[in-house]
């Protein structure tokens, strides 16, 4: 039998060192249960950072993951596939916009995203060339490939990584004046996540993101939202951006899109501005493949089949209510939306860590971000019953 000593001795002699996660080694999944390699049952609270809004190892995910890779799983963008087509007009459908392009990781997906941005500014707006800027938030995550990490503001991420892609500005989140004064001629996007998931569920001021969208319209700017975390039920609607009535012109969209069984992401928008994309633009092998599009059908159907959207909307506000009447001497606030809640706790707490491992001894695995935060991010499948009893967990731990 695997030991949890043994896995992480090989992991940390073969796997490059660039990943912290507590020290559990898990092997099972269902639901929101996981199980490590010694027995040891586990609730989720993380969710694959909102990969896994269905569940692990969702049956109905499981079959159509068997069935679709036992009878075509790759053909490349080379051939058409018969689950494309479906996806698109599904997916399209499902977000209300006319045209989608299928990447595989989030990442990509914001790529495509800054790609499709410049050429619409170039081909369509008429920006002189290579002149192009997006304006981004300070605090922000999008990924971590060097375009992205170029318009960081985090140390770390762009440490020993240089030289970084131009084209970028960087403003305080939440700011609509610094966006008014950062806008120029040359200004093609403003990309932004509804909500801040990395930086620990930062939540914007009410108007900011219906002020922006005013704004991007009023100067011919893309608004083009980042909920590649915050989407697909995760803050108790489909987008977080329906939170104030806005439909961005472009919405990125990964990890649930598969539901956690396996790497979908994709960017939906208008004719207009997917449109700039010719045969050979832009593209990737996998993306857009049969398991991938059966697979993500399938998430999609089980989030609208099992109302998992309103669960989240009302399991959160019940959750919300129940933490607010801890009486915590570590706890400085909480924040979030629907089933996306951050605990951020006081400068003297120690950090949260430390009750993050207090929590997984305890049974419920959690993860902290910017060192004071425990993120709270269970799969929506999560029934009233559950969170009840983590919730007596998570009291003690913040109150002893």
């Amino acid at each position: 039998m695997k030991s949890t000593k043994h896995c992480i001795e090989l992991e940390s002699k073969y796997g490059a060192n660039n990943y912290k996660p507590l020290n559990v080694v898990l092997t099972k999944g269902s639901g929101i249960w996981v199980e490590d390699v010694e027995g040891k049952k586990y609730m989720d609270f993380l969710a694959a950072y909102s990969a896994v809004n269905q569940g692990h190892c969702h049956p109905r995910l499981v079959k159509v993951f068997q069935e679709q890779g036992a009878k075509l799983a790759l053909t490349s963008r080379a051939f058409r596939n018969d689950q494309l087509p479906e996806f698109a007009k599904e997916l399209c459908e499902a977000t209300g916009y006319q045209k989608m392009l299928p990447m595989n990781s989030g990442a990509e997906a914001v790529e495509t995203a800054i790609k499709a941005a410049r050429k619409w500014g170039y081909k369509i707006k008429g920006v002189e060339d290579n002149k192009a800027e997006i304006i981004v938030c300070g605090g922000n995550f999008h990924g971590r490939t060097v375009t992205i990490i170029s318009f960081s503001d985090e140390a770390q991420y762009q440490d020993g990584f240089g030289p970084f892609t131009p084209g970028f500005k960087i403003i305080p989140y939440g700011d609509i004046d610094a966006l008014k004064n950062a806008i120029t001629k040359n200004t093609v996007a403003f990309m932004t996540e509804p909500i801040q998931g990395e930086s620990g569920v930062v939540v914007p001021r009410k108007g900011f993101l219906k002020e922006a969208s005013e704004l991007c319209k009023e100067n011919n700017i893309l608004l083009i939202a980042d909920e590649i975390q915050s989407g697909l039920g995760r803050t108790g609607k489909m987008f977080a951006s329906e939170h104030e009535n806005v439909k961005p012109d472009m919405t990125i969209i990964g990890k649930a899109l598969s539901g956690g069984m396996y790497p979908v992401s994709a960017v939906v928008s208008s004719e207009e501005i997917l449109g700039v994309f010719n045969p050979g633009d832009h593209g990737s092998t996998y993306g857009g493949n049969p398991i991938a599009c059966a697979v993500a059908r399938e998430a999609l159907n089980i989030l609208k089949d099992e109302k998992l959207i309103e669960k989240s909307a009302e399991l959160g506000e019940y959750l919300m209510d129940k933490l607010k009447n801890i009486n915590s001497p570590y706890v400085d606030f909480y924040r979030g939306k629907g089933l996306w809640i951050g605990i951020v706790l006081k400068k003297d707490a120690g950090g949260a860590r430390k009750f993050c491992e207090n929590l997984q001894d305890k049974g419920i695995l959690a993860k902290e971000t910017h060192e004071n935060v425990i993120r709270i991010a269970p799969p929506l499948t999560i029934t009233k019953d559950e969170i009840d009893e983590a919730f007596t967990i998570i009291k003690k731990v913040l109150t002893t």
